[in-house]
């Protein structure tokens, strides 16, 4: 069984000020530095094989501050980069709200090629490192639309707000993934 970790970037200005990132390159603030080294404290603990992140600073330097416990070898794989939001990013979310109410923004990756591209990353994770205990680090709406894809059809309605820093976690076991747990936060001192 493929064991696979997502592990959302620690936070950003951006996040804090509510600004949509998408692939704009924004470094980690203090707080997201103290989280990514939560997630490092909380992850020594097992034992790993792999540890993935994406170009994005965000995430490699979370990534960069996980594997100072861990000395894996890092893996880039940018099938796993946040969503382009188009002219969607930078903008506040009362901005995002008054001139682009349903959330669609000029130029943005849609929903259906953002998912093609995350289950082409899911596959070669699958071809790369079978029976492996994988950490991704990657990105809100990257790990959402993983969860939408693979949570069971009773809480696929649910909303999924992710926290910076939080593990969600999947199994891939008879030939399809499924979700073990999301959205899990006991580890950090503070859920931002």
């Amino acid at each position: 069984m493929t064991h696979l970790c997502l592990v959302r970037h620690g936070q950003t200005n951006w996040n804090l000020h509510g600004k949509l990132q998408g692939q704009t390159d924004i470094p980690l603030n203090e707080n997201g530095k103290l989280q990514a080294e939560e997630c490092r404290e909380y992850l020594k603990m097992e034992k790993w094989d792999v540890l993935i992140t994406t170009s994005l600073m965000r995430a490699s330097k979370t990534a960069d501050i996980i594997n100072e416990a861990l000395d894996l070898d890092i893996v880039l794989m940018d099938q796993f980069k946040e969503r382009f939001f188009g002219l969607g990013e930078g903008l506040s979310r009362e901005e995002r709200e008054k001139n682009y109410p349903a959330f669609i923004f000029p130029e943005m990756e849609t929903y259906n090629e953002l998912v093609d591209r995350v289950q082409g990353g899911l596959r070669e994770i699958q071809l790369q490192f079978p029976d492996k205990k994988v950490l991704v680090v990657a990105h809100g709406a990257v790990i959402s639309a993983i969860l939408k894809e693979f949570l069971e059809k009773d809480k696929k309605s649910e909303h999924l707000k992710l926290f910076n820093g939080c593990l969600s976690h999947l199994h891939f076991k008879n030939n399809r993934w499924s979700v073990h747990s999301y959205n899990e936060v006991g580890h950090l001192s503070e859920h931002a």
